[in-house]
């Protein structure tokens, strides 16, 4: 299984668990990122943030305009997330974009901006929590799973 696809295991596995506690689709963020990006849900996740987590799901997968030949981009991707949800989309972007050094046309650049969007979508309930793995299939993967 690949990393994208293991991104879309976790987000089923962080979505069930937040849908039957009835927590907040903010709190699916935050613990999506600390599932796939080791930023921690307490008050020292800026510190993990700002060492760019932890690689829990290294490897490929993903579609040819993510792709930047690493093993990090599910990091990436649920880092952002992670950041998005506590600091605001744009703020997260900005972060991404100046201190990441992610340029906007880059494999890095574009991952943050579907990162950005993902958590829009889910933070406003336009992404119900049990449809962001296949958001995430439709979008990031490069060969999606079969569902």
């Amino acid at each position: 299984m690949d990393a994208c696809t293991r991104l879309c295991s976790v987000a089923d596995e962080v979505a069930a668990r937040v849908i039957a506690s009835r927590a907040t689709p903010r709190r699916f963020l935050v613990e999506f990122g600390r599932a796939a990006a080791g930023v921690r849900t307490g008050p020292l996740w800026v510190l993990d943030a700002a060492r760019g987590g932890r690689n829990r799901l290294p490897g490929r997968g993903f579609a040819p305009e993510f792709d930047d030949s690493t093993r990090g981009q599910a990091r990436h991707f649920a880092g952002i997330v992670a950041v998005a949800a506590r600091i605001g989309p744009a703020a997260a972007r900005w972060a991404s974009v100046h201190l990441g050094r992610d340029h906007p046309d880059s494999a890095d650049g574009r991952l943050t901006d579907a990162a950005i969007e993902f958590t829009r979508l889910v933070a406003s309930d336009r992404l119900p929590l049990g449809d962001t793995s296949t958001w995430i299939a439709q979008h990031l993967c490069a060969s999606p799973p079969a569902t």
